[in-house]
């Protein structure tokens, strides 16, 4: 037997040894491949679409193959780690170093192209998915059929063609084979209890409380400056909970002799303090990168449901015309968009209303007045509550949320009458631009003559009826949707291309947010893993003194619980900070994309958690048997 088909039987073999590593970087080349897919599509190619879509599809394409390059070496350096045995043996069976080294790269790249071709292979299983979330996600109009994707199969054989071989190269030319006696030992040695400082751990409360105040108390353009601060002190604070916290909290509870022997308390406590010791760089490295997986997709997701929320709360109407006075061409272009509608079988119903506006003062400009029953005639058309105003009271009405002591507006008519608004409301009835005043009947009549007039055509019905897409933009064709002369907006097709604007953004944060958060599953999985012979071992002797088979589960689960959930939970928590404080800043309610948002992450390892801890906690059974 050669030493080529010696390195290719110590793969094959060993199937279960290189399944996590084979499996890890098979799902990195998935990942880049679909994208590949995608990115390289012929209608996205050809510039049929934004080129800012094409160009942004093309740096995120890198970007994970860049974040691809160090998980693949960190899930090699830690597979490496787990072998330390097995090197150990082989030496002592006369392999030399050099030998050991070129075994290592050899074996690496047979895994990395069995798994750039699995990759590639679950990728064309998965495209056709792919593509049609993307349509979706992208607003694209005739959809991503599939396609062959001859170019995107070479680009991702040839670029981890390279990135194994770096990897194998750089891992063969840094390893160290160490002492026999260590090699064999593996992670034998006699280790010091872990210790904690009180003050550090103390500090972690200070630090990541200081965080989150800031943090949820921070408006507008303050959350812009905190951002950074505010990200070092939590940084810093989520490693001091790992490293120092955790072990602290540990050791107090050992300390209690009635909560460390009760039931199989002992046996889960007497070496966690050395296991979250060790894994504390991997909790910490877990919870960050998971944070920015949360973040990144909550914010675009909320991002994106803020524009669709503002669009539709400012203009409630199918479609809205807004014209200069009410001359031939406002009539013409109001039969044009009815005649579009009866083309495209669109419901609605048009109704016409004549805005008045009126000269201030003191003021070189005009300031539109509505009468408080036009208002309420309009706000009955489109299901809004109507207002009722008090003798001389005046509201302004904006459909974005202001304060009314921000506003700089005027308060006295030319013709004396006072209408400072004395509160303020939003609402999106008066399609119109500016913050027009609605005052009671009885005080537009004493106005007197208007300065200018504009003619307001909107009609009411069912903005997500079928055609309406197609008529908004055939109507934007045919009228120019914003001149001197008139305003006209289809809030449906303008949410639409919103949706179309962000829907890359988001696009690309899923992907790279979930490439994220799966490689910390791997983490979580390489250091889990790393533990299991240690702990076969140590379970074998106790079921000798009488450990039962529900015992040995219990502690194993909370062992695992622990391990998974632990940074994710604390990740979670500072998701929820984050996106709390986006929420404030664009001062409305992310509670729901957020609950989706980290729900769905929380699932996802939830999934992960049952499928490790059943293999694990079967390996560990086997073992005692």
């Amino acid at each position: 037997m050669t030493f080529r088909q010696f390195a290719y039987n110590n793969v094959v073999r060993n199937k279960r040894l290189y399944a996590a590593y084979f499996l890890s970087s098979m799902f990195t080349v998935m990942v880049f491949f679909t994208f590949a897919i995608f990115a390289y599509h012929p209608l996205l190619a050809d510039g049929q679409i934004n080129h800012n879509v094409q160009g942004g599809m093309s740096t995120a394409k890198w970007m994970i193959y860049a974040f691809s390059f160090f998980f693949v070496l960190y899930s090699m350096s830690s597979f490496l780690k787990t072998r330390k045995k097995e090197f150990g043996l082989l030496m002592m069976q006369g392999m030399s170093p050099g030998q050991l080294r070129q075994m290592v790269f050899l074996e690496n790249i047979i895994i990395g192209f069995a798994a750039t071709l699995g990759g590639i292979v679950l990728g064309l299983v998965f495209a056709k998915a792919i593509l049609l979330a993307g349509e979706h996600i992208l607003v694209i109009e005739g959809g991503l059929n599939f396609y062959f994707p001859a170019r995107a199969i070479g680009i991702t054989c040839f670029s981890f063609f390279i990135l194994f071989l770096l990897i194998s190269l750089f891992i063969s030319s840094v390893l160290r084979s160490g002492k026999l006696i260590d090699l064999i030992k593996g992670s034998q040695k006699a280790r010091s209890e872990p210790r904690a400082s009180m003050l550090l751990s103390l500090l972690v409360l200070v630090l990541i409380g200081t965080g989150y105040t800031l943090s949820l108390l921070a408006r507008g353009g303050d959350a812009f400056i905190l951002l950074l601060p505010v990200s070092i002190i939590v940084t810093i604070g989520s490693y001091l909970l790992f490293t120092q916290l955790s072990v602290y909290i540990i050791r107090r509870l050992k300390s209690r002799e009635s909560f460390f022997w009760k039931r199989t308390n002992m046996l889960l406590l007497s070496d966690l303090s050395y296991r979250m010791k060790d894994n504390a760089r991997t909790f910490f490295l877990v919870c960050i990168v998971s944070t920015v997986s949360f973040c990144a997709i909550g914010s675009l997701y909320g991002l994106q449901s803020v524009v669709s929320k503002n669009v539709a709360l400012s203009n409630p109407y199918v479609i809205s015309y807004l014209a200069k006075g009410s001359g031939a061409d406002a009539q013409r272009h109001a039969e044009v968009i009815d005649q579009t509608f009866r083309k495209h079988g669109i419901q609605a119903t048009r109704i016409d209303e004549v805005l008045t506006e009126y000269n201030m003062k003191d003021d070189a400009f005009t300031q539109m007045i509505v009468s408080e029953s036009m208002f309420n005639r309009l706000a009955a058309r489109v299901d809004q509550p109507p207002i009722q105003l008090a003798a001389g009271e005046t509201v302004a009405v904006t459909p974005f949320q202001l304060q009314l002591d921000r506003l700089d507006v005027p308060s006295t008519t030319a013709s004396g009458v006072h209408v400072r608004p004395d509160r303020l409301i939003q609402t999106g009835v008066l399609a119109v631009e500016g913050i027009p005043f609605v005052v009671p009947d009885e005080m537009y009549a004493r106005l007197g003559k208007p300065a200018a007039q504009r003619s307001l055509h909107v009609w009411t019905g069912d903005q997500e009826q079928q055609g309406v897409l197609a008529a908004g933009k055939e109507i934007y064709t045919e009228l120019d949707p914003s001149t001197e002369s008139h305003r006209i907006a289809v809030p449906a097709y303008d949410v639409n291309q919103e949706l179309g604007s962000y829907g890359m953004i988001l696009f690309i944060g899923l992907f790279i947010g979930i490439v994220f958060f799966v490689s910390a599953g791997s983490f979580l999985y390489f250091r889990l893993y790393s533990d299991l012979d240690e702990d076969k071992q140590k379970f074998r002797s106790i079921a000798k003194l009488g450990l039962t088979i529900p015992e040995l589960n219990r502690v194993l689960n909370r062992q695992i619980v622990l391990l998974f959930f632990a940074p994710i939970i604390v990740a979670m928590l500072h998701g929820a900070v984050a996106l709390t404080t986006l929420a404030n800043m664009f001062q409305t309610s992310l509670l729901r994309e957020s609950l989706i948002v980290l729900g769905i992450f929380f699932l996802i390892q939830l999934v992960y958690f049952l499928i490790v801890r059943f293999f694990y906690i079967k390996q560990v059974r086997a073992a005692i048997r």
